[in-house]
């Protein structure tokens, strides 16, 4: 009788650390076969390791874009905790086939990705919990928990396979992803007050719901919003293809050891918090908003072309630190885009900005596969560097040791220069600047909570940790950490 109570309540109150503990046993999880996973991907496919890398990426981010706003809006009827059982469950199921049947395992990635979106139902369970002012302090935490987990996991993988083999981090990742589902299970409150659910029970979902598109139509109604809208894009689809495919290019081309991959991450990734934390509130008061957007894209813009042209691996942790400092563009664009939106418009605005990152999350990954392959960027070795860092040529007829870093770096000085033209706020003011949206969602109702929430591949987004209450001053933001970078 108590186990059944157990089962059907958790282990005390619903509380933002419930979906902490999600949050991190779920990356620590996949961290962890951060280098496994690069080793079976190139045994897996070794004449065209980063096409298929791409493929497999684009379609997971793509089916994540696809099914975030139905999985929201279900959420809402049914209770966020069953769904981040089905999340959590689904996203760790490929794990443990790793080395059982590698063709199975890149499969189930792909698959996986329609319920990939652990973070837009960890992101309506915070906003049950919290109230507007708590709500961005919380939403850091949970973004930093996830910063935390991908900082350490892959050392630890690392090392495990160095001693033990790819066998035992596979051992251990899914023992940590069975406790993650166990304690959702066991420990995780529902968040939903039954009465909520209880008078949604049974309302028909709406096409316009569940309609992925749905926030990307109505960009072009406000011509601030437009340019920000391109600027994300533009900014954003080189950002989530280098994700998808630079450790394994650290890996395969520039021929990192496993250590040194492991040790790359952390660096920058700790980097990447301090930038977002330190720097970010330092640049907010003193260049302002656009100004420190504008920074934020030429960090970028300078790590892409120095990833690009560079073949040393001095040069790739030198674009390493400048890449972290690149990490306050986004949290910078939120801000910016709070202060460009009525109180009553900012979920309507942040889901555009989600959209347009969960469309990039899939276009990113396969553009970056297709343009390695094109310039036939593929090694048949994957032996670590010994000694000081002598590194066999890049093959003669690769111009560009990483093109599709170089092609980045282009469209990121067209986001550059499209900034230039947003139209800065610069008062408290000014922020209520009206903006002509025919749409009525809130952004504190739960409904546009958990169906405007972000899709990623498993990644924290930016239509949730930026429900910013109206009238914010630069001064008064409160950067958030993403995980734009690592």
């Amino acid at each position: 009788m108590i186990t059944q109570k157990i089962l059907q309540q958790g282990i005390g109150r619903p509380s933002v650390y419930h979906a902490v503990v999600v949050i991190f046993l779920e990356f620590f999880s996949w961290g962890l076969l951060t280098t496994p996973m690069l080793t079976v991907l190139h045994e897996t496919f070794p004449q065209h390791t980063f096409l298929m890398n791409g493929l497999i990426q684009g379609v997971k981010g793509l089916l994540s874009f696809m099914s975030a706003p139905l999985i929201g809006a279900l959420s809402d009827v049914w209770g966020r905790r069953s769904f981040l059982l089905v999340t959590v469950f689904f996203t760790c199921a490929p794990i443990p086939l790793m080395r059982l049947s590698p063709w199975w395992y890149f499969a189930m990635i792909s698959m996986s990705g329609a319920f990939s979106v652990t973070f837009s139902v960890i992101f309506a369970y915070v906003a049950d919990v919290t109230d507007e002012r708590e709500r961005s302090t919380a939403y850091g935490l949970v973004s930093a928990t996830f910063a935390a987990s991908l900082v350490t996991s892959p050392a630890i993988g690392a090392y495990l396979s160095a001693w033990y083999g790819d066998n035992l981090v596979v051992l251990v990742a899914t023992l940590i992803a069975l406790a993650d589902i166990c304690f959702i299970l066991l420990a995780v409150p529902e968040s939903l007050p039954d009465k909520m659910r209880l008078s949604s029970w049974g309302t028909p979902i709406s096409w316009e719901q569940a309609d992925p598109f749905a926030s990307l139509r109505k960009v072009g109604q406000d011509s601030t919003v437009l340019l920000i809208c391109i600027t994300v894009f533009l900014s954003y689809l080189p950002e989530a293809g280098q994700y998808s495919s630079f450790f394994l290019y650290l890996r395969q081309v520039i021929n990192f050891s496993s250590t040194t991959l492991a040790v790359f991450i952390g660096v920058v990734g700790i980097l990447s918090i301090v930038a977002q934390t330190l720097f970010l509130t330092l640049l907010m008061r003193t260049l302002g908003t656009k100004n420190t957007v504008l920074l934020g894209l030429g960090f970028q813009i300078l790590q892409l072309a120095w990833y690009g042209f560079g073949s040393e691996p001095w040069m790739m942790w030198a674009a390493g630190a400048v890449a972290a400092m690149s990490s306050i563009t986004f949290p910078a664009v939120s801000a910016l885009v709070s202060q460009s939106a009525d109180p009553d418009k900012q979920g309507v605005v942040q889901g555009m900005i989600t959209g347009i990152r969960g469309l990039c999350n899939g276009l990113g990954p396969a553009l970056y596969g297709f343009i390695f392959f094109l310039f036939n960027v593929e090694f048949n070795s994957m032996d670590p560097i010994q000694g000081d860092y002598n590194i066999d040529p890049l093959p003669l007829h690769t111009l560009i040791p990483g093109p599709p870093f170089l092609l980045g770096a282009c469209t990121v000085v067209i986001a550059f220069l499209v900034a230039l033209f947003i139209p800065e706020k610069t008062s408290c003011s000014s922020s209520s600047s009206q903006l002509s949206l025919n749409d009525k969602p809130h952004p504190d109702s739960k409904e546009s909570m958990s169906s405007l929430a972000g899709v990623h591949i498993n990644t924290p987004l930016p239509g949730s940790d930026e429900e910013t209450p109206p009238a914010v001053c630069d001064a008064d933001f409160e950067p958030l950490l993403h995980d734009s970078i690592v």
